[in-house]
């Protein structure tokens, strides 16, 4: 193995200004074999990455919720045939908002397989009528489970099972966790997924002392016109036409200090979280040879859930070549992909740049993340991935 590749790959991107600062930790056969930062960890005072920060990982988070979700389905709690009502009652009578605005009830139940594929016809509107309601009756202190009661009275995008529709799902599976264990989600997630993984930088919410150890958060915005051409005029050249911005750190999925995203809460750091990815890609056995799922529930979790009529509701660039699993892409294509890896690898990403990746057919994962919440996923990922790859023999 020779990372030399990745090393030039991601120092070059940084040194261009394609994202402020990033890092990865990379994981083969239980084994920590590469791990690299890159870049900035906050631009203004031109402090280094040094891969010791924690960030935001949004969307990544749903890697840990889901594994969360499947560890109670392998233990007999519940089939992904089994209706949400059996669970969170308030969800047993539900309407679909048709496309010219009336309200018709749904013929099909929501099904927990339903909320781990994304199936469930939810939004992901977090000003929506219902989460506002949940806001007035707590006075903006909700718990997850309080929230997503109230999320049952927004009407549906479509009938339960028919349309791929990025949503709230997996915030809505936290709180089914909640009710079959009778725990708060973080604290299931901590007792099951990041205590015996030693996953001990991973988090659900923002403390001062979290605060101290994250990365500045950035959005990249467009320069005005004038500063451009009053640029142009002084250097005669071509110039940048945008530039990164502080965004600070918070995270606007996160409802409150009462309320556990299992869509988007986690905040962890690259060593830290390839831990879980790196027991996935082992059927399920930690390095620390704890063992928190098994590899036929794994497999189950790689299977492609989507239908031939649902296949164009999943047209994200990065994924081309991928179907859609129990709450994460898999990969089924390499001619459309593009990219390197073998069919099945696995994984998921978030907003602001981190990406998940378990290959269990070689054992490998890796974990990525930079701070940049509008990153450019098509263009990093793919390439990303046959780098990494690339570097392995």
């Amino acid at each position: 193995m020779d990372f030399t590749n990745l090393k030039r790959f991601m120092d070059e991107e940084a040194q261009q200004q394609r994202t402020p600062g990033h890092a990865i930790s990379v994981y083969l056969g239980g084994q920590q074999v590469f791990s690299y930062a890159s870049g900035y960890a906050d631009l203004e005072t031109k402090t280094p990455l040094t891969g010791e920060e924690m960030f935001n990982i949004y969307s990544c988070s749903k890697v840990a919720t889901v594994t969360a979700g499947v560890q109670l389905l392998e233990k007999g709690y519940f089939l992904l045939s089994d209706p949400l009502y059996d669970f969170i009652p308030e969800y047993k009578e539900m309407y679909v908002k048709t496309e010219n605005g009336e309200l018709v009830k749904a013929k099909n139940a929501i099904t927990i397989g339903d909320l781990f594929s994304m199936k469930a016809g939810l939004h992901y509107d977090l000003e929506s009528e219902g989460l506002n309601k949940a806001r007035q009756l707590t006075g903006g202190k909700m718990n997850t489970l309080q929230a997503i009661r109230c999320l049952a009275s927004d009407p549906l995008s479509f009938e339960p099972g028919a349309h791929w529709q990025y949503s709230l799902c997996h915030d809505v599976l936290a709180a089914v966790i909640e009710v079959i264990t009778g725990k708060k989600f973080r604290d299931y997630v901590k007792e099951n997924i990041f205590d015996p993984l030693k996953m001990e930088s991973c988090v659900f919410h923002h403390t001062p002392e979290v605060l101290g150890k994250m990365a500045s958060q950035y959005v990249r915005r467009p320069i005005p016109e004038e500063e451009i051409e009053r640029e142009q005029l002084q250097t005669g050249g071509r110039v940048k036409r945008d530039r990164f911005v502080n965004y600070g750190k918070g995270v606007s999925h996160i409802l409150g200090e009462e309320y556990d995203s299992g869509g988007a809460g986690i905040i962890t750091t690259t060593a830290d979280y390839v831990k879980l990815l790196a027991a996935l890609a082992n059927r399920g056995v930690g390095a620390t040879g704890e063992k928190i799922l098994s590899g036929y529930t794994i497999d189950l979790m790689r299977t492609d859930r989507l239908t031939s009529d649902q296949r164009p509701d999943f047209c994200w660039g990065q994924l081309r070549g991928c179907g859609y699993g129990l709450g994460v892409y898999t990969h089924i294509d390499p001619v459309l992909s593009g990219t390197t890896g073998s069919l099945g690898q696995f994984g998921w990403d978030g907003a602001a740049g981190s990406m998940a990746v378990v290959d269990p057919a070689i054992g490998l994962s890796f974990f990525y993340a930079q701070h940049l919440l509008n990153p450019d996923a098509e263009y990093y990922h793919p390439r990303l991935k046959n780098v990494v790859y690339g570097c392995l023999d």
